[in-house]
């Protein structure tokens, strides 16, 4: 006699855990999650600086220069705030457009940071749309990476055996 099934099959049959598997070894998720790191705090202090940048400009409108000279006096401009409108130096280096420029380039390098991680790792979607969260919203980099950063060495560390092997 045939035996009945039910209508919705257990995933696992037998009632193991699933075998975890890592998309590369344990050396090449080690080097993701260095690399991921430093990317996590520079893109972070970055952030930071182009926040205060944008207060300064927004906000008091003010540009941060190196160099120069002072608009009104004709004096040599050393570094500090000037005016933006109507320029406050002449023929300086504007710091405020490079901070803006710097992180966004710093911003892409870290966003291939956090594919190489994730495609390692063989997490979910959504935890790279966290990740990547974390170069756009000011100190959620620092937050993130500490948590991912303890994830991925739980993981590395509860299944050892999970690593591709090349």
């Amino acid at each position: 006699m045939i035996e009945p099934k039910p209508a919705i099959q257990p995933s696992n049959p037998t009632g193991a855990a699933k075998k975890r598997r890592f998309g590369g070894t344990e050396a090449q998720i080690r080097s993701a999650l260095k690399f991921y790191k430093v990317m996590a705090y520079l893109t972070g202090a970055m952030l930071l600086l182009l926040c205060a940048e944008l207060v300064a400009r927004y906000g008091f409108g003010q540009y941060l220069f190196a160099g120069g000279t002072d608009a009104l006096t004709g004096q040599p401009f050393g570094f500090g705030f000037a005016q933006a409108e109507p320029k406050g130096v002449l023929g300086g280096f504007n710091v405020s457009v490079t901070v803006l420029i710097v992180h966004g380039w710093m911003y892409v390098v870290y966003l291939m940071s956090n594919f190489r991680l994730w495609t390692l790792m063989r997490w979910p979607f959504a935890k790279m749309i966290l990740l990547a969260l974390g170069g756009v919203v000011p100190f959620l980099s620092f937050i993130v990476e500490k948590k991912f950063h303890a994830e991925v060495e739980a993981e590395l560390a509860a299944n050892p055996q999970a690593a591709s092997r090349y």
